[in-house]
């Protein structure tokens, strides 16, 4: 491949880990890695698009796409995969007791375009008959560090989208009891989300579902949809010089992903904390990168992106993936 230096970011996870400790490598290429959390990582890649290969969120780049921002190929790894509604957090005092009740409630989120809202307000929607509109929205981040901005998004004709002030934060308001539920609750430190209040242990807070780990297994058994959150992609310019790096790059991901299925302990630990282990039932390859084995889940991701209003039309899967990879 000759002398090429890649900037890489990504967050590390057990199969990503191979990549960022140097223990997977491309021949002839020098691999500059950052671990950074996703929320800080994907603001920076969209807003100065600083490093060749980054780990970028699902949602972010089905509207790029759709706007014809053509500025990243997408590289189907996907490291981060989760039942976000499992996690919906609600306070005791709120009266809301099932899905149903999160109608005409204050809800809180770190983004409102963010994928793991995608797939929350999905399921809300289409398992629980309760829509974006029937809630009333307040996002944590601010615009001048939300990805909203950087996207071109704009809250839905039809659904109330506030900001949180400033001063305050999206834990503090629920703590406070300003919001009834949070539907996604994210505390690490980064520079784009401010809560840092423990809600999980908070006794006025408690999970929507009082077994999320059933709840995620209904979900699945039902659907046959594990949520993808992000993938990775390339700079199309990176691509364009070097169109040899987008195979070598995808091929080291998948050699870091089969390090990490190896591990069985990993692996069952894993099933079990997302819920794709029933007593019966055990799937020996957790994650599986490539477009033919996720296609039904990217699909949706696509289908509900333009059905919630984040994208004008539905994006196809040969406009947001490199065609070199379009086979895998």
């Amino acid at each position: 491949m000759g002398e090429l230096t890649l900037k890489i970011g990504m967050a590390a996870n057990p199969r990503t880990r191979p990549i960022l400790d140097g223990q997977v490598g491309i021949p002839g290429v020098r691999m500059s890695c950052e671990n950074i959390h996703g929320s800080e990582l994907f603001f920076r890649q969209l807003k100065s698009a600083e490093f060749d290969v980054a780990e970028m969120s699902i949602s972010a780049l089905l509207m790029l796409v759709a706007k014809g921002d053509d500025r990243f190929l997408g590289l189907p790894v996907f490291g981060m995969r989760k039942f976000f509604h499992t996690g919906i957090l609600v306070r005791r005092d709120s009266g809301i007791e099932t899905p149903a009740d999160l109608r005409g409630k204050r809800v809180g989120v770190p983004e409102y375009q963010q994928t793991a809202m995608l797939w929350i307000r999905a399921v809300l929607q289409h398992e629980f008959g309760v829509s974006p509109s029937d809630m009333r929205f307040w996002m944590e981040r601010t615009p001048d560090l939300s990805h909203a901005g950087l996207t071109g998004f704009t809250p839905p004709p039809d659904v109330e989208v506030n900001g949180i002030p400033g001063d305050s934060s999206l834990g503090q308001m629920v703590a406070d009891g300003g919001l009834d539920a949070a539907l996604l609750y994210l505390s690490d430190k980064n520079m784009v989300d401010r809560s840092r209040i423990d809600l999980w242990t908070h006794p006025d807070v408690r999970t929507l579902f009082p077994d999320p780990r059933a709840e995620g297994i209904r979900y699945f058994t039902k659907t046959g949809i594990h949520p993808i959150n992000h993938a990775m992609v390339i700079k199309r310019e990176t691509a364009m010089r070097h169109p040899e790096s987008v195979r070598a790059v995808y091929d080291a991901f998948q050699r870091a992903n089969a390090m990490a299925e190896l591990s069985r302990l990993e692996q069952m630990e894993y099933h079990i904390s997302t819920g794709l282990v029933t007593p019966d039932v055990v799937r020996t390859q957790l994650v599986t990168h490539g477009i033919s084995a996720n296609r039904d889940v990217l699909e949706a991701a696509a289908r509900y992106s333009h059905e919630q209003h984040l994208t004008p039309r539905r994006v196809r899967l040969d406009e947001v993936f490199a065609p070199e990879l379009l086979d895998t």
